[in-house]
């Protein structure tokens, strides 16, 4: 049977998903010639695949290689069957290059203006766990982070619980959805406002917001204004964690345009800096909410939050997981699960025409640079990422990087700015959509297997459109078939179009 380019790409990815991205990776440690297959099977499992592509043409060595000591080496293999790190390789290297149609002689720029501040590309670390002292922020700049969002800031006592975190997993690949209990930074205002200071010093090219939360007016000045004489380039007022235990902070605010203004306001009055207002998705409507900060004093807009959640019940202690001390809560869900509803929430923003004109901050689900362009074509020019950083590390913003660059080479864009919002104008109401048309599926019957997953799925699911035939054969029942390709998604080898 004769695979296709999407059959071929999916089954790069489910093998480089097996790898366990491991610390100085023991299959590179191993590799005679002194390749990094490691580095390649990151870019496979990052969704990088052009980046990957380039790679194997680097590594013709694997063709003649003898005993395939990487494979042998593999941490999988100890439990489980090594990644096929040399079939890998070779299936890349039949892929075509990725820059032989190029049509741009020079490397796209991926330097992004946000709220006036100059950034080396438009990644950042979120306001999380990820970004909580010096040393990790130094580390995560060093590896080329356009700058961070340090974790909130308040004069809030925060105590966090043990555990905190709980995570959902599809087929396996975990972390589709995250869920984090964390409050609000633990350290005192002091310390974290002195750590501030001393990045901007160290890095005075690089961006740095401060994340602040305050319970009272005054409150809100007096971090604004201490964030002000720390250096930081950006207030972020934190209007929407879901996971506060007193009235009034968090989503609480996030939800009530008449807070939001208020406290925007009392932000305003402590500085002269862009403030950007950290949106709830908690929420119907989003725009009214985003408004409401501009009439405050607000410079852009950064959405979404983590999404209120329990993600599973644990059927021994009969609560939500995870379990403190028998008992659990509501709180944040992220991951890869919610990208959908921040890009919802983030088209709704920027198409009004006045929220529109706010720079917005993208946050949510942002793991590849696949997800990311999603966020730059629905026109935000800054993106924040948190859970892929807490499950891959900070080396991911590589992938994101060269991703972004080889996407931009490979379809003539120069800059970063030539992509943003370009798909602002595609996205419109039902009643505008095209309704007469129907586009029928056709089946490829040599990369058909005979598994009858479409069949299934439009007899049970569909119009019974599908007749499987005794030969293990779909057949398409043109005069019942309405064209709503149900089919195609579920067929596992791609011989639907």
């Amino acid at each position: 049977m004769k695979t296709n380019l999407l059959q071929r790409k999916r089954l790069l990815t489910e093998e480089s998903n097996r790898c366990y991205l491991c610390d100085a990776p023991v299959c590179t440690k191993a590799c005679k010639p002194g390749l990094d297959p490691g580095r390649l099977l990151r870019a496979c499992k990052m969704d990088n695949l052009a980046g990957a592509i380039l790679r194997a043409y680097q590594m013709e060595a694997c063709r003649d290689c003898d005993g395939y000591p990487c494979e042998k080496a593999c941490l999988r293999g100890r439990t489980d069957r090594a990644i096929s790190i040399t079939q890998i390789v070779r299936q890349l290297q039949d892929m075509p290059n990725p820059t032989d149609s190029s049509p741009l002689t020079s490397s796209p720029d991926l330097a992004i203006d946000f709220c006036g501040i100059r950034c080396a590309n438009p990644f950042i670390l979120a306001s999380s766990p990820v970004a909580h002292n010096y040393e990790m922020c130094v580390r995560a700049l060093e590896a080329g982070w356009a700058g961070i969002c340090f974790k909130t800031i308040s004069f809030y006592p925060s105590h966090e619980v043990s555990p905190r975190f709980d995570q959902m997993e599809v087929d396996g690949v975990p972390f589709i959805g995250f869920k984090n209990m964390e409050q609000l930074s633990e350290a005192s205002v002091e310390e974290n406002f002195d750590t501030l200071y001393r990045l901007k010093q160290r890095y005075p090219d690089k961006l740095i917001i401060s994340s602040i939360m305050g319970r009272t007016d005054d409150e809100w000045t007096r971090l604004a204004q201490y964030s002000t004489q720390a250096g930081a380039d950006i207030i972020e007022c934190n209007f929407s964690c879901p996971q506060m235990t007193q009235e009034g902070m968090g989503s609480d605010v996030g939800q009530s345009p008449e807070l939001v203004r208020r406290f925007t306001a009392a932000t305003r009055r402590g500085t002269h800096l862009p403030i950007l207002a950290k949106m709830t998705p908690n929420i119907g409507q989003m725009t009214p909410v985003a408004l409401a900060a501009h009439e405050g004093g607000a410079t852009g807009i950064a959405a979404i939050n983590t999404i209120k959640c329990i993600t599973r019940i644990d059927e021994k202690a009969l609560t939500a997981r995870p379990v403190v001390c028998g008992l659990s809560s509501v709180s944040g869900y992220s991951g890869k699960a919610v990208r959908p509803i921040a890009l919802r929430f983030i088209h709704e923003l920027a198409s009004d025409p006045s929220a529109g004109k706010m720079p917005i901050s993208g946050i949510g689900g942002i793991e590849t640079w696949r997800d990311a362009l999603d966020f730059l074509l629905l026109g935000c020019t800054n993106l924040q990422i948190c859970t892929a950083v807490m499950q891959y590390g900070f080396r991911i913003i590589d992938d994101l990087c060269e991703g972004l660059r080889l996407f931009m080479q490979e379809n003539g864009y120069k800059t970063l700015s030539d992509l943003i919002g370009i798909a602002l104008p595609n996205i419109v109401p039902p009643e505008k959509l095209e309704r007469t048309q129907i586009h029928r599926p056709t089946v490829d019957n040599s990369l058909c297997l005979g598994c009858g997953r479409c069949f299934v799925s439009c007899n049970d699911g569909g119009h019974q459109a599908i007749r499987f035939t005794s030969m293990r054969k779909p057949v398409i029942d043109e005069q019942k078939c309405v064209g709503c390709h149900l089919c195609a998604l579920v067929c596992p080898t791609f011989a639907i179009h």
